[in-house]
């Protein structure tokens, strides 16, 4: 509820702490005017009750959290606390796009592991349960949860977060292999990445898996011919993020950009699944030809941090190209690369060094 009165904002804010079933009341927004309140209350008595005491209150929207276990805690906020839902998203459940016979049944249940995790984190942190709430537990689906983040993250006053929003979810949706996609990122985000503490957290803070999920819209439109906005969300991701993937690029499943800060990832580049890229790699070109000029990477690959790969060539399953490497030549499978330029200095006995994410070549060689 929003509250136009600077003097009534502490009495509302004690006044509705003191009401039955209320676990947290918080002041929100840039002036403080939005008034959130968790907890297993009922919303709309609560701002009769606020309303008699206070004429300047102004409920402008109620949402309340759905759960099957009525010993969940219910959380209620403002859509003007967070104005991207303030357009409304279809329900997944009643679209005949929705559904999950495809999906393997580990990642069937990952956006239920995030949904815990959410509730988790909202209980032991409560100045973040409105946030955990818009972001994640007022969403029906994981599609419908990252269209929200990924349009918060990327919105301006020409993108608006309303347009971005649609995009993504329609999008993401309606596009079987990107549903999919999505999952193998986040499982192998949590998998490989020692930082990422979460599925949740690496849903709503790490920068490389968010600018390869936009990758994986862009790439979209760009393949239904619309290149100019796979274009525009390209320039705003490195904007935002400072990661440039071309929507042209053919990325696979399973992928890790640990950081991701200072990753390009040219235009005819191909990267196969299960790839780890470490921060500053670059798979770029050698001049201003065109055609296709830009490296292929094969499954299993580990590039080290700042390592750069040049020209049109071909890296190898199963290769470690340590960090700082600059790459001119093709690389063999399951092979140790280092050096400026770099040259092969070993063989690998693991399958694909991307998943043991071991770094350190200087002991055995």
């Amino acid at each position: 509820m929003q509250l136009d009165c600077d003097k009534c904002r502490s009495k509302a804010l004690k006044l509705a702490s003191q009401e039955k079933g209320v676990s947290s009341v918080a002041l929100e927004g840039e002036d403080r005017d939005q008034l959130v309140v968790t907890g297993k209350v009922d919303a709309v008595c609560l701002v009769k009750v606020l309303r008699k005491k206070f004429k300047c209150v102004n409920l402008v929207s109620v949402q309340e959290l759905k759960e099957n276990d009525d010993n969940k805690r219910n959380a209620y906020h403002l859509e003007r606390v967070f104005p991207v839902y303030a357009m409304g998203i279809p329900n997944p459940s009643h679209s005949s796009a929705f559904h999950n016979n495809h999906l393997d049944i580990s990642l069937q249940t990952i956006w239920d592991h995030i949904r815990e995790e959410a509730r988790f984190e909202a209980e032991r942190e409560p100045i973040l349960s409105s946030f955990m709430y818009a972001s994640i537990l007022s969403h029906d689906c994981l599609e419908q949860a990252l269209a929200s983040v990924l349009a918060n993250r990327l919105q301006n006053p020409t993108l608006l977060a309303t347009q971005l929003m649609d995009i993504f979810f329609n999008l993401l949706m309606h596009d079987e292999s990107i549903r999919r996609s999505i999952r193998l990122d986040l499982k192998a985000f949590k998998d490989r990445g020692p930082s990422c503490l979460s599925y949740c957290s690496t849903l709503l803070n790490m920068p490389g898996y968010h600018s390869l999920q936009v990758y994986r819209v862009a790439h979209a439109l760009w393949g239904e011919g619309r290149k100019v906005l796979a274009l525009a969300l390209k320039s705003r991701v490195s904007e935002v993020f400072g990661i440039d993937i071309h929507p042209a690029a053919k990325i696979g499943n399973e992928i890790l950009l640990d950081h991701g800060t200072r990753v390009v990832i040219g235009e005819t580049a191909i990267v196969g699944n299960k790839v780890s890229l470490m921060q500053g790699v670059t798979l770029g070109e050698t001049g201003k030809e065109g055609g296709d000029r830009h490296p292929k990477v094969a499954e299993g690959v580990l590039v080290g941090a700042s390592a750069i790969i040049l020209g049109n060539i071909r890296i190898g399953e199963g290769v470690k190209i340590v960090a700082g490497s600059l790459v001119l030549k093709d690389v063999p499978p399951h092979s140790i690369v280092a050096g400026v330029p770099a040259h092969v200095i070993g063989r690998l006995n693991e399958h694909d060094p991307s998943l043991t994410m071991k770094h350190d070549a200087t002991k055995e060689f």
